[in-house]
């Protein structure tokens, strides 16, 4: 995931606050920055940059794509800057307290993505664009900061699936070329018998293992976007719910019937620290894991 995003090359007037570069999450990287006025270097990303401005408001003027924009941002302003197109020119003008700047691959949509929805591959091209309001990013930054703010043990799951979503979103409504959608039947069958118990077994078997949803639907021998809807049609909860809800089991089963250490139980749940777990763990179950082993062997 270091691979991803240029932003500190870019924003040299800013502060960046955070950064998920630890989550070791897949196709996605998401950094908070503070931005002070002034001009930026010129840049060619080899990622695509979604910038959402959360708190102050500022004027930007940018020449992207041989177009110039001027934009007077607020909150829920975003700027889409594609890769491969140069950004020439980039001015703040005023203090932008507080940004979220996703970055996706270069080409976000993986092919089989762009297959599901009957795309050619070859043809898409995203817009270089300032956007007023945009309810789907702003529901998808608002995931992606409760994420950053407090891990799950399913977040680099959640974060495939949006990222994925994202990438979806983009080419829906923000495409260079006009994208002629498959008519997608509105009701998802269910995934049959066979195929959803392959893929529970899988996950019972590989519930301490790192996975993505597209192992996921590897196992299942389907899309990763067929896949999620006909998982959660037949379970119903996304997979990042139903492996959440196997961990947290996981999670109770080693608290009481092993003496591993927490840090152990915690990394075996996929979480990134104790602390993380400790604070996931307590919201679930009303009290901290240490407590929960106590009051259990006590029982």
């Amino acid at each position: 995931m270091g691979m991803l995003g240029n932003s500190v090359d870019k924003y040299v007037t800013g502060r960046m606050l955070q950064t998920s570069n630890d989550r070791q999450w897949s196709d996605l990287l998401a950094e908070r920055w503070s931005h002070e006025p002034g001009e930026l270097p010129s840049q060619l990303p080899r990622d695509t940059e979604i910038a959402i401005l959360l708190r102050g408001s500022s004027v930007v003027d940018r020449v992207g794509a041989g177009m110039r924009q001027r934009t007077f941002g607020r909150k829920g302003t975003v700027w889409l800057c594609p890769a491969g197109i140069r950004e020439d020119f980039i001015c703040v003008e005023n203090q932008m307290q507080e940004v979220l700047h996703l970055f996706l691959p270069g080409k976000p949509f993986d092919d089989t993505m762009l297959r599901d929805l009957d795309i050619d591959p070859s043809g898409i091209s995203i817009r270089y664009e300032s956007i007023d309001q945009d309810l789907f990013i702003e529901h998808v930054a608002n995931r992606i900061l409760q994420e950053l703010a407090q891990e799950s043990s399913t977040g680099r799951l959640l974060i495939e699936s949006l990222g994925r979503a994202l990438s979806a979103h983009l080419v829906h409504s923000y495409s260079a070329t006009s994208v002629r959608l498959k008519q997608t039947d509105a009701t998802h069958k269910p995934l049959d018998a066979k195929r959803l118990s392959r893929v529970t077994d899988f996950i019972e078997a590989s519930v301490e293992r790192e996975f993505t949803v597209k192992d996921l639907a590897s196992v299942a021998c389907m899309s990763p976007a067929h896949f999620s809807r006909s998982f959660k049609a037949a379970t119903g909860k996304a997979p990042h719910e139903y492996v959440s809800s196997q961990r947290l089991d996981l999670a109770k089963r080693l608290l009481t019937g092993s003496d591993r250490l927490l840090v152990d139980i915690a990394y075996a749940t996929g979480f990134s620290s104790q602390a993380n777990f400790n604070r996931a763990f307590r919201k679930a179950v009303g009290t901290t894991p240490s407590a929960y082993r106590a009051r259990k062997l006590r029982d």
